[in-house]
C-alpha cells in the first residue's frame, strides 16, 4: 500500500478547533515535523480538512 508524507508547514494558532484536532490526529505538534501514514480514505480525509496547514507527498 502506497504511503504519504505529512508536513505541517503553518500553525494552527487560528485554526478553529476541528482543525486543531484533526491537525493532532495526524500527529503533528510543531511546524516542519513530518509523519508517514498510509494512502487511504481516512487519511485522505483528515487531509481534506488542514490542506491549508499541510503539504503532503508521496513517500518511499
Amino acid at each position: 500500500m502506497a504511503k504519504l508524507k505529512i508536513t505541517l508547514v503553518h500553525g494552527v494558532a487560528h485554526a478553529n478547533k476541528k482543525q486543531r484536532a484533526t491537525v493532532q490526529t495526524l500527529a503533528l505538534r510543531k511546524i516542519g515535523q513530518s509523519t508517514v501514514r498510509e494512502d487511504n480514505s481516512t487519511t485522505r480525509g483528515l487531509i481534506a480538512v488542514v490542506n491549508h496547514l499541510v503539504t503532503v507527498e508521496e513517500a518511499d
